[in-house]
């Protein structure tokens, strides 16, 4: 079908009226010569964070004691100068945001603390590891069906989720603005387990299945817990201030103690609702209370009724 020029010439019009609203609604548009931080190099840093983490299983294969040093070291480079960048970007818009400042304006030297943060963070991959490690086994512990730590390392979107938590979660302590979000909304996108980085999580967690799980910014859960798909640990409600204004930085999430089983679709919600440690919380159980120790929370048998179709 031939292309009518007329029509074709309204663009410039259409153009023009889309710009006009970058000018009334500043909201939701980021202009001027201060770059954010890159959603593709976020998300490569992270996926080459992965690489180190479970060297031999992703990206290079072939890889020996013999040559692993300098892959490692290789990557390890390569991720310090784009951390600093990254994290130097977030660093500024954050101070710029807060401060109501223009870019040109007199600022710290946000090169610098980016090195610093992401040296820190670079440090911390030794200990994620070896918590890794425990949510590895955790898995295999816990799911008979599993064919080895193979399998889980490779095929596991629970554990992909975990991991991804883990460095988000380094992150956010180290109080690096956007990023930790931007790589855990990245493996929530990819796993359908929406773990935010503030949440603490404690050794040998697992996730079974893991579709629609949701884990909330205060949550606290302690070690050797295991919880199943379309788990939500969430919030009861969301206070406000006089003026009708979300209060933050509240705990809102539940506390979960040690040797927890929280079974598919329940729901646990609020800052003062404390799972007791070895209790069970049944599939499709609503809890708004605490549960004490050693106890098993169910849902009683629904009545099945059947009647003849007409």
């Amino acid at each position: 079908m031939a292309t009518d020029i007329r029509l074709k010439e309204r663009l410039p019009e259409l153009t023009d009226r889309i710009v006009d609203t970058y000018h009334e609604i500043e909201t939701i548009n980021h202009l001027g010569h201060c770059p954010l931080p890159s959603v593709d190099v976020v998300v490569e840093i992270a996926d080459d964070l992965r690489e180190i983490l479970y060297p031999g299983y992703r990206k290079r294969q072939n890889l020996h004691f013999g040559n692993v040093t300098y892959h490692i070291g290789d990557l390890v480079d390569s991720l310090h100068d784009r951390l600093t960048q990254q994290i130097a970007r977030a660093l500024r818009h954050d101070y710029r945001k807060k401060n109501q400042l223009n870019c040109g304006e007199v600022q710290p030297d946000f090169e610098a603390l980016g090195q610093e943060k992401a040296i820190e963070f670079l440090s911390a991959l030794p200990a994620i590891r070896r918590v890794l490690a425990t949510d590895v086994q955790a898995a295999y512990d816990g799911d008979p069906a599993a064919g080895g730590l193979d399998e889980i390392i490779f095929c596991y979107p629970g554990l992909e989720a975990v991991t991804v938590y883990r460095l988000a979660h380094e992150l956010h302590r180290l109080q690096v603005p956007l990023i930790p979000r931007m790589i855990s909304e990245w493996a929530h996108s990819r796993t359908g387990i929406d773990i935010h980085p503030g949440a603490t999580i404690g050794p040998s967690f697992f996730i079974d299945h893991g579709t629609g799980v949701v884990i909330g910014a205060t949550c606290e859960i302690a070690s050797h817990v295991k919880i199943y798909q379309g788990v939500t640990l969430g919030a009861l409600s969301f206070e406000r201030d006089d003026e009708g204004n979300l209060i933050r930085n509240v705990k809102r999430h539940p506390t979960i103690e040690d040797h927890v089983v929280v079974y598919a679709n329940a729901t646990v919600l609020g800052g003062k609702t404390l799972i007791g440690r070895n209790s069970v919380i049944g599939a499709g159980a609503s809890v708004y209370e605490s549960v004490p120790a050693n106890t098993v929370v169910t849902l009683e048998k629904p009545m099945l009724r059947m009647r003849q179709a007409s």
